[in-house]
């Protein structure tokens, strides 16, 4: 796992989230940083298995024989799926408000929000 400006920025907010008891912002934190985890993990498909041992059915021989380097991001990377994130929850606020959800509505609304605000104070500028 890296530790980038950005994954700093989110785990800081979702500590004071987490303190101040909002669910809503620690929900929307939570999830931008596993979606940037989930981003770093290698494909299953992509490499070749380990050895295994004829003893044990599919075991892998020597310690860290199934281990497999994490993909690195780049800040660009990083942001595009936060963006992505934000995206998800704007569609999201037009389905709830669709579904007359008002509540869910508002708190994906407020989510995305948060993640543009948050991207915004990292360039320097202010949401929009």
């Amino acid at each position: 796992m890296t530790s980038s400006r950005l994954r700093a920025t989110l785990r800081s907010r979702l500590t004071v989230a987490l303190r101040e008891r909002d669910r809503a912002a620690a929900a929307t934190l939570r999830s931008a940083l596993a979606a940037l985890d989930n981003a770093e993990a290698v494909p299953t498909g992509d490499r070749q298995g380990p050895v295994t041992s004829t003893h044990v059915a599919g075991s892998a021989i020597g310690v860290g024989a199934a281990e497999a380097d994490r993909l690195l991001l780049t800040d660009h990377d990083e942001r595009e799926i936060v963006g992505d994130e934000i995206g998800g929850l704007r569609e999201a606020e037009r389905l709830y408000v669709e579904a007359g959800e008002v509540v869910r509505a508002s708190e994906a609304g407020r989510g995305a929000a948060l993640l543009d605000e948050l991207l915004a104070g990292l360039d320097g500028k202010s949401a929009t």
